[in-house]
């Protein structure tokens, strides 16, 4: 194994993105950062890197240090071992609340079984 690799492919191998040119397209935008500067596709990444990179589901950065390169897209166990996760709880517990959130905010309108609900529920307060 040669001793760096483009960042997009180690990012697809890794398995933070789906697709390799999605994950260009995250570097394109400079919204990666290896040791707080912005990440092209075609830099290098070698071992003992750090990178920030945004959550695709949310907000939040993820924070990440390089252990070993790969080119290949591998098993997920395989993939983890090629990193260390540097991420504060704390950010994994705000995205978390936000996609609740989102996901709460996206029901809309009741259904006719949410209104029933509802007004079981404003009837044993009425018969009080």
């Amino acid at each position: 194994m040669s001793d760096s690799v483009r960042a997009d492919l180690w990012l697809w191998a890794t398995r933070f993105f789906k697709t390799r040119g999605l994950a260009a397209d995250m570097c394109a935008t400079g919204k990666l950062k290896r040791n707080g500067h912005p990440l092209k596709p075609a830099s290098p990444v070698q071992p003992g890197a750090l990178l920030e990179i945004p959550f695709l589901e949310g907000p939040g950065v993820r924070t990440v240090s390089v252990k070993a390169v790969i080119t290949k897209r591998v098993a997920a166990p395989e993939a983890q071992a090629c990193y260390e996760d540097l991420t504060p709880p704390e950010v994994y517990e705000v995205l978390k609340l936000w996609q609740i959130a989102k996901h709460e905010a996206a029901k809309g309108r009741p259904t006719k079984r949410d209104r029933r609900e509802i007004d079981k529920i404003h009837g044993f307060w009425d018969e009080v």
